[in-house]
């Protein structure tokens, strides 16, 4: 039964990691479904006036959305590769291609947040009724009061609506929502088609097969997880060695002293290591063998040896 349960256990940990994209995407868009729903119960009050709900409905929508894809883009580890790679080489390795796929990986994920954000908002319609209801044209709705203007019909989407009007509000909100609704399903259609067009040219243009993809795929995320996890041990163990050095001795838990008896480490690695290894990564080859990543090429002896064998095609590390 242990061995059963261990087994399973192993599945879904590879099931996941195989799949982290994927997932990491739902769970932004998820959050970001929640949020919304927050700022509507919480922050969302149209003012109800002329001009104003026009620029308040448009504020609800695309200020967070902003916000969001700026927070996407910092949280990308592209971005950063990216700055480190325009800092150190200047983006010499980079041709126009791998340069335009760069920017697009780093905007498309940066995008899950703010459009989730945007397509609730459409959907939901609070947002879209204060900002149109103002430009309704009164005479599209039968007896309406000829005397009524742009600032009662701005009041459509409050609850102080001029008595005389209630029986009109419910056509009103109806269909402003419904026009607000119909954008947000052509949103969703538009995304959904782009996403499965990206995806087709993706497999087409792609030069490796899809098995050797789903290695690579595997590949980063073994060296990911063994590299943090090797650092941090390495970064435990030499700051036990300088702190024993300073004070004569380094308070050590049992397994920490087996780390420390079983990991020696002399001395920090020089930062023209750690430059080597940091920055962007494009697929290459080296005689036909594949390079992974900077680290593999790193180790390959291949980085500043300016070699000519080393194949460049343009498939970013995702």
């Amino acid at each position: 039964m242990a061995a059963l349960i261990s087994e399973n256990l192993k599945f879904f940990s590879l099931f996941f990691r195989s799949r982290d994209v994927m997932i990491f995407n739902g769970l932004v868009a998820l959050g970001t479904v929640g949020s919304q729903e927050l700022f509507s119960v919480v922050a969302f009050h149209c003012p109800c006036s002329p001009e104003r709900n026009y620029m308040y409905g448009l504020a609800a929508i695309g200020v967070p959305a902003l916000v969001l894809f700026l927070i996407g883009i910092i949280l990308n580890n592209h971005t950063w590769n990216f700055v480190a790679e325009c800092r150190k080489r200047a983006l010499k390795n980079c041709s126009i291609p791998a340069t335009f796929l760069l920017f697009g990986s780093i905007a498309g994920r940066a995008a899950v947040a703010p459009v989730t954000w945007t397509v609730i908002s459409l959907l939901r319609g609070e947002a879209y009724v204060c900002a149109r209801s103002e430009f309704l044209n009164p005479l599209t709705f039968p007896n309406f009061p000829v005397d009524k203007g742009r600032e009662d019909m701005a009041k459509f989407s409050c609850k102080d609506t001029p008595p005389d009007l209630l029986i009109f509000k419910e056509e009103v909100i109806r269909r402003l929502k419904y026009e607000s609704q119909f954008l947000g399903w052509i949103l969703i259609a538009v995304v959904a088609s782009m996403i499965f067009l990206l995806k087709c040219l993706h497999h087409c243009c792609s030069p490796l097969s899809y098995h050797q993809e789903a290695y690579w795929s595997q590949y980063r995320n073994c060296e990911k997880d063994l590299f943090n996890r090797t650092a941090e041990v390495h970064a435990r163990v030499l700051a036990a060695s300088n702190v024993k050095q300073f004070f004569g001795f380094v308070a050590l838990s049992k397994e920490e002293k087996e780390m420390v008896t079983e990991y020696p480490v002399d001395e920090a690695q020089p930062s023209p290591q750690w430059n080597e290894i940091t920055g962007l990564y494009l697929y290459r080859e080296n005689k036909g063998f594949p390079l992974y990543s900077r680290l593999h090429k790193w180790a390959k002896k291949l980085i500043g040896n300016g070699t000519d064998n080393v194949k460049e095609t343009a498939l970013l590390a995702m």
